[in-house]
């Protein structure tokens, strides 16, 4: 059962910005990795459900988390079916990402009260999946769209919050031109938890990177 409701996650993510996400088979690289995030500053963490037994990994990371990570919130991404959505929640996942807008995620979630953000790639389908309660959409992949499609986003329909996954990395520049178009928070991968950290097992650097990255995004937005 999520220990967070899906308005404090939202608040979380609206406060911090960013939301860092990654898979790793290996349990004690994955404890590391979050440890790693936290200690940065990192509130929030994807873990990907992108490998076998996957579920099983998630398991373990979060009674991790419960036990010694306090105010960490884990949620699971690339999750793309309600019955591997229902598996994850049942662990206790607090939120739910999706690559893709599926109506049957949304009903499971929302029947827990458990955040749910759709890949979505169009104003329609940002528009349904709002109708039926997202809070934040998740536009992906974001570099594929860009700053100038939330920007076009955001004329319509200035209530809707967006968190691009994909093209997104650490550099001022790149952070600038997504919140000037005004996203709420954005999604990172590979560009803060690289394949060259997680084979060095360069936690330290990881952890600098980490609070790096959120104190620009503060200076970004002025906060």
């Amino acid at each position: 059962m999520a220990q967070y409701t899906r308005l404090h996650v939202v608040k979380q993510m609206e406060e911090s910005g960013m939301v860092p996400l990654f898979y790793h088979h290996d349990i004690d690289v994955a404890k590391a990795v979050l440890k790693a995030c936290y200690d940065g500053g990192a509130r929030l963490m994807e873990f990907t459900s992108r490998g076998d037994f996957a579920l099983e990994i998630f398991d373990q990371l979060i009674k991790y988390v419960i036990a010694e990570l306090p105010g960490m919130i884990l949620g699971v991404g690339s999750v793309t079916d309600a019955a591997a959505a229902s598996q994850y929640m049942l662990c206790g996942a607090n939120f739910v990402v999706t690559p893709v807008f599926r109506e049957d995620i949304a009903m499971v979630c929302n029947r827990r009260k458990v955040l749910w953000s759709p890949g979505c790639g169009s104003l329609t389908e940002i528009a349904k999946a709002e109708e039926i309660g997202c809070e934040i959409v998740k536009l992906f992949p974001g570099s594929i769209y860009g700053p100038e499609f939330v920007k076009a986003i955001k004329g319509p329909q200035p209530w809707t919050s967006i968190m691009p996954t994909g093209g997104v990395s650490i550099e001022k520049e790149n952070l600038k031109g997504w919140f000037d178009s005004g996203v709420t928070c954005v999604g990172m991968g590979s560009k803060l938890i690289s394949k060259e950290i997680l084979s060095a097992k360069a936690y330290d650097l990881l952890t600098l990177k980490v609070k790096e990255t959120l104190l620009l995004i503060k200076q970004i937005r002025g906060i």
